[in-house]
């Protein structure tokens, strides 16, 4: 279990603002954390006045709630600060590595808390779409008896994070990438706090350094302050490495002459017999050293992101993946395969790419190349049994072919209308003689074998009687092949094409 929170949820007691104090080396987008709503940068949508996520924490009554949004949005400080304002002890699960015993054990302490002091406690589980729908639903019982208040967050969409039980019992908040200047905010901040100060020198960040940082972490905090922080280690090198000092500040600091000190030698005031007058006239200390200043430029701020980031709007990973799969649609390879490694540079799971590329096979595809659907899983097996870096030459590769294959939605539309219709006016039962043997009504000896006609096609009519001229399947005009091959089967049946 990953302890995300202080102090420690197992002593039963219950978190208070901002928490246990952080050590120096802690990372600075953690010690930059919030402690309070007031701190919080961005989310206005949320935590404006009089809105429910603002008022569950100003009245200290947490409700169970999905945070869902991008990387470095503020998901698990908005739920540190719920916890807090509610005075509750907190469990942290991390679900990419928190199994069946670790939530187990996680409700079995919050029982034991409720039933010895009775202090409330909220149950926080990070990336909950790592878990399945077996482990999500067994939630369910601690979230609707209120042993536990539960705050979810995920990067991924709700529907496609949560199971629709679990979905139902959560109050739902899209929290949204900073915006650039919410970014700055935060690294000024953290700038005028000196939090990446050391003894015997100050850091001072350029402002086309930060502004860089900012317009360039795509509206991750947690980015932008890590890149800073790397871009200050590098600084730091360079400061060093000017001044001569390969082994740090104290290697550099003067030595005076007659000391291995560095203090001055003087015998006079070490002599056992020396006169009270001497002994009290001891020498000055040395001056103190200036603070080093340690100056962050651009420079070292464009090569501490050493990931690529890809100012692709408040819903980034989102964007690039609807702009792929758009470009696939709309057969221009070029621009597809420039998605794909724009996703893949910022860290897209490939798992997730693979997927919409099965879905695109069949949805913008489809009739028009049959083999464009094996292709797509056999590219989403490599996925899954290679991983990055080689599945990239694999997704591109399909990427390619689909951009360039023929398209076809008349099997998307087709299942659509069908569904639509279902949805309106119900399943009507199947004719008698295509029912199950055992079923009521059934006439199984009345139906017609195709195989045994010429042509192999029969004219019993296959639709119930209410649907019998109803049409699901309307290949597009430029569908010729499929228009040609649905004439012919319609013909041989006794059917107007």
């Amino acid at each position: 279990m990953d302890r995300l929170f202080a102090p420690d949820p197992d002593d039963g007691t219950p978190t208070s603002g901002g928490g246990a104090s952080l050590p120096a080396d802690a990372p600075l987008a953690a010690r930059l954390r919030p402690a309070t709503v007031e701190d919080v940068v961005g989310q206005a949508a949320l935590l404006g006045e009089g809105r429910p996520l603002r008022a569950a924490i100003d009245s200290g009554t947490p409700h169970a709630m999905l945070l869902h949004g991008p990387p470095g949005s503020g998901k698990t400080t908005l739920a540190r600060i719920v916890a807090d304002a509610a005075g509750a002890a907190v469990e942290a699960l991390q679900a990419v590595d928190a199994g069946k015993a670790e939530v187990r054990a996680a409700l079995q302490r919050a029982r034991e808390r409720r039933a010895s002091s009775g202090t409330p406690t909220v149950l926080f589980i990070d990336e909950i779409h790592r878990f399945n729908r077996t482990q999500q639903d067994a939630l369910l019982p601690a979230v609707e008896e209120g042993l536990v208040t539960l705050i979810a967050a995920t990067t991924e969409p709700p529907w496609a994070a949560v199971s629709p039980a679990l979905r139902s019992r959560l109050r739902i908040y899209r929290l949204r990438a900073l915006a650039e200047a919410d970014v700055l905010v935060l690294l000024r901040r953290a700038m005028e706090r000196r939090l990446l100060d050391r003894d015997g020198e100050q850091v001072r960040a350029d402002d086309d350094a930060l502004e860089l940082l900012a317009s360039r972490s795509a509206g991750d905090a947690r980015t932008a302050l890590g890149a800073l922080e790397a871009a200050t280690g590098l600084a730091r090198a360079a400061a060093a490495t000017v001044a001569g000092e390969v082994d740090g500040p104290a290697a550099s600091a003067p030595v005076a002459k007659g000391s291995a000190d560095g203090q001055p030698a003087n015998d006079t005031a070490t002599n056992d017999t020396a006169t009270d007058d001497t002994a009290t006239d001891a020498p000055d200390p040395p001056p103190a050293r200036p603070a080093r200043t340690v100056r962050v430029t651009g420079r070292q701020a464009s090569a501490a992101l050493d990931r690529t980031v890809i100012a692709a709007g408040p819903d980034q990973p989102h964007d690039l993946l609807s702009a792929y799969i758009k470009s696939i649609r709309g057969s221009d390879p070029d621009a597809a395969v420039y998605y794909l490694a724009g996703m893949l540079a910022a860290g897209e799971d490939p798992r997730t790419i693979a997927r919409r590329l099965v879905v695109s096979a069949s949805e913008d595809v489809g009739l028009a190349d049959p083999y464009a659907l094996p292709m797509a899983i056999a590219a989403a097996e490599v996925v899954d049994r290679i991983g990055m870096p080689e599945c990239r030459i694999a997704l591109s590769h399909v990427t390619i072919r689909l951009a360039l294959a023929g398209k076809s939605s008349a099997a998307y539309r087709a299942i659509n209308d069908a569904l639509e219709h279902v949805a309106e006016h119900g399943v009507d039962a199947p004719p008698p003689y295509l029912r199950g043997k055992i079923s009521d009504g059934a006439r199984p000896q009345d139906y017609d074998y195709p195989h045994a006609n010429p042509g192999g096609f029969s004219d019993q009519e296959l639709l119930p009687p209410a649907l019998a001229d109803h049409r699901f399947l309307q290949p597009a005009p430029h569908e010729t092949v499929l228009l040609e091959r649905l004439a012919a089967a319609r013909r041989g049946r006794g059917r107007k094409p």
